[in-house]
């Protein structure tokens, strides 16, 4: 079959029944009907077989039906339904020819496809023309009677049939006038539709409210051929905008829109080859299932490739992305827009349905990308929380302060950035992103507290070591009655101004009473423990600060001055005076004082080790006090030294102190030896006695004193060159060698001086004049 132009064509149904659904799917595409919505009309054509219809159609639509060549007789030209596009005609207008009824070919008992084509025309087109001669108006057995009947008995198994307008074309007019034919027509249309047996909700139907009945008039198109033209083109007007309101079809109902035509034409011929009723209702629902799902899914499909969405997802995963929440909504309504427009003229609840369908699938396909903003703006928000928050306190400002004050603007801030990141589309509530980063942000307040809190306490600790470590140290080392009265006094003024210190740098943190009580509590058992670490130190080397003490004590006087043995120091009373400050040293660095508890070790170890024969008189009644692992009164914690320790201590103490009391007595002997160098009293008396007489000479004779004179002087030189005192200071034997050794020396040293001073002029002016 050829083609016209701007016409085209498909063999929709063949005469076996089948249908052509690939030919028709190219139809629509070439004659764009799937772009149409609701804007389009069909119409179809029935009638008696040979009675003209594809000739009508042809001049009536611009169509390129074949026609029955009457040279060649009469017989079956269209077999099955065709469908071709009404050229020229706005809106879009579809017609179908209809194989002809009454035909020899199927015979007289094969109406099944004649009723089949005829309930698929009624189901599918907005106008039916009817075919019909002139020559069976009113006659009982004509020709038109069987198509009536069968129209109208398919009409019924239509449960809610959409309204039709049923335009009868009156063929080969005689010179009756149609008003005359009408009335008569109409009587008959009538008659046909009280015969049809109805269901019982349609009973007391009128024919109107199915069908809108129209009539017209062709004359001969064999005889008059110009006047059925004109008459063709006068109908042709009224298919103009046929689905305009007042139109041939403008109260359709239950159209089914044009995108959807394809399929619902199939299943409804399906439907009607398997011979069940065809629930219009039922079957708009289906097609708009159907197609709007297809619809929803070529959105969907277009959407996940769409190159917009792509690259937002893909910098999503790397970064904030700005406004992420307006781009997305923006993409999402397109999508949705887009759907909604191809699906507007279906049935709306199917159409809501599957657009929430959509929508849904859409939000769960881009809820990943939306999470991982979320996530970057926490991460981002953190970051710049961390930086705040860190400024904040180096800019000096409270912890507590800074805490509030940096919490409510991060979060102020992520607040903010959630809202650019809202999809409208989407009833998301970012909360559990939010209390993940109030969960971060006080897992980072906390650990700042932490490592803050840790900077103080190593902070005051360093104070208090600084003030305590050296001066109790000190205060051991210089061991007296007053030492730990001392300690104590130091410990409480030092301990009590580091915890107020550390109690007001506290008062900027958010802590409980009970975790700053705790906090200064620790402080002071810092203390406590750094006090009792320096005695532990100090009792570890006490038998060196023992030996250093007594050393100190015996080879010292009062005033610290280096003992000299010269035989009158009392050396039992010294080394007993430094044996009791080593034991009162020992005594102090025994035991723990901090407490104030008075004990009795310092009058124990006394008793014990500094008297040993009182303990030797009471030892045969008691037991010894020192023979004990503890003190009495005094814990075990508090026990730097037991009993036991300090009697081996001052033994061995005791031993390596002997020698140094030894070499004192020693000293003092050899000191005692030298100092008597001289003669003794009496024979200084006799020799004064003995020598008066040379000595009465000496006076009466004044040259021998001159020479004495100069003998004393010359004896005096030799005594200070020969240092005789100090030759003779450790013995007489060793003065005599010492002396020998140095005397042929010193009596030429003393005769070269006396030589240089005879050289020297004593006349300084003629020293002048020989010089000058």
């Amino acid at each position: 079959m050829g083609e016209a132009p701007d016409c085209c064509s498909v063999h929709l149904i063949d005469g076996d029944g089948t249908f052509n659904a690939a030919g028709l799917k190219k139809f629509i595409k070439e004659v764009k009907l799937r772009e149409c919505g609701l804007s389009y009309a069909v119409v179809s054509i029935m009638g008696p077989q040979s009675s003209g219809k594809s000739t009508l159609l042809n001049h009536l639509f611009h169509t390129d039906f074949k026609e029955m060549d009457a040279f060649k007789g009469r017989s079956q030209t269209t077999k099955g339904i065709w469908m071709a596009r009404c050229a020229g005609i706005e809106p879009c207008t579809i017609v179908m020819d209809l194989e002809g009824t009454d035909g020899r070919e199927r015979g007289e008992d094969d109406t099944t496809f004649e009723k089949q084509s005829a309930l698929f025309a009624l189901a599918v087109s907005d106008i039916v023309l009817i075919n019909m001669w002139c020559h069976d108006i009113g006659r009982e057995h004509a020709a038109n009677k069987p198509l009536l009947k069968t129209v109208f008995q398919v009409m019924m198994r239509l449960f809610s049939p959409r309204k039709t307008t049923l335009i009868f074309v009156i063929r080969d007019k005689t010179r009756t006038p149609l008003e005359n034919l009408e009335p008569v027509l109409r009587e008959d249309i009538q008659k046909i539709w009280d015969s049809v047996p109805k269901p019982e909700a349609h009973k007391e139907t009128p024919l109107s409210t199915f069908f809108n009945i129209e009539v017209v008039a062709f004359s001969s198109y064999e005889e008059k051929e110009e006047l059925f033209k004109e008459q063709a083109a006068n109908l042709r007007q009224r298919f103009y905008h046929s689905i305009a309101p007042g139109g041939l079809a403008g109260d359709r109902q239950g159209v089914v829109p044009a995108s959807g035509f394809s399929f619902s034409s199939e299943q409804i011929w399906k439907v009607i080859k398997e011979n069940r009723d065809l629930d219009l209702p039922a079957h708009k629902v289906m097609v708009a299932t159907v197609r709007c799902e297809e619809i929803a899914n070529e959105k969907y499909s277009a959407f996940v490739t769409n190159k917009d969405w792509c690259e937002l997802e893909e910098a999503a995963k790397s970064h904030l992305v700005p406004d992420f929440g307006k781009k997305l909504s923006s993409m999402l309504e397109t999508c949705i827009s887009s759907y909604d427009d191809e699906t507007t003229f279906f049935e709306d609840g199917v159409r809501t349905a599957k657009q929430k369908q959509l929508e849904e699938k859409l939000l769960q396909l881009v809820q990943a990308a939306y999470q991982l903003t979320l996530e970057h703006i926490r991460s981002e928000t953190l970051e710049k929380f961390n930086k705040a928050f860190d400024s904040a306190l180096s800019e000096g400002q409270g912890f507590s302060k800074a805490t509030i004050n940096c919490k409510t603007s991060i979060m102020k801030l992520f607040d903010e950035h959630c809202k650019g990141a809202i999809v409208k589309q989407a009833n998301w509530d970012p909360s559990n992103e939010r209390e993940k980063l109030s969960l971060d942000l006080d897992a980072h307040i906390s650990d700042v507290c932490n490592a803050k809190l840790s900077d103080l306490s190593t902070q005051y600790e360093s104070k208090l070591k600084e003030a305590l470590y050296g001066p109790v140290e000190a205060l051991l080392q210089a061991t007296n009655d007053e030492t730990w009265p001392s300690i104590r006094k130091l410990f409480k003024r030092e301990t009590e101004t580091v915890v107020a210190e550390c109690s007001a740098a506290l008062s900027g943190f958010d802590m409980k009473e009970q975790s700053k009580k705790d906090f200064s509590s620790k402080l002071e058992n810092y203390a406590i423990d750094l006090v009792e670490k320096v005695a532990k130190e100090e009792a570890g080397r006490v038998l060196y600060l023992m030996k250093e003490r007594f050393t100190s004590i015996f080879n010292h006087d009062s005033d610290q001055m280096p003992r000299v043995w010269s035989g009158k120091e009392d050396i039992r009373a010294i080394t007993k005076t430094a044996r009791l400050s080593c034991l009162q040293l020992l005594s102090v660095l025994a035991a723990i004082r901090l407490d104030g508890d008075v004990d009795k070790i310092q009058e124990t170890l006394i008793l014990t080790l500094l008297d040993p024969k009182k303990v030797a008189v009471k030892s045969s009644t008691s037991n010894d006090p020192l023979a004990s692992s503890t003190w009495e009164k005094v814990p075990a914690s508090r026990t730097l030294i037991s009993p036991v320790q300090c009697k081996s201590l001052w033994s061995q103490f005791q031993k390596e102190t002997e020698y140094t009391v030894t070499q004192a007595i020693s000293a003092q002997e050899a000191n005692k030896k030298s100092s008597n160098w001289l003669p003794p009293p009496w024979a200084i008396m006799a020799l004064f006695v003995l020598g008066f007489n040379e000595f009465v000479t000496l006076l009466r004779n004044p040259l021998y004193l001159i020479l004495i004179f100069v003998g004393y002087l010359l004896l005096k030189a030799l005594w200070v060159q020969l240092d005789v005192a100090s030759a003779f200071r450790n013995g007489f034997l060793s003065g005599m060698l010492s002396i020998s050794t140095k005397f042929i020396p010193a009596i030429l040293n003393l005769t070269r001086k006396l030589s240089e001073q005879g050289q020297t002029p004593n006349n300084p002016q003629i020293n002048h004049q020989h010089s000058s």
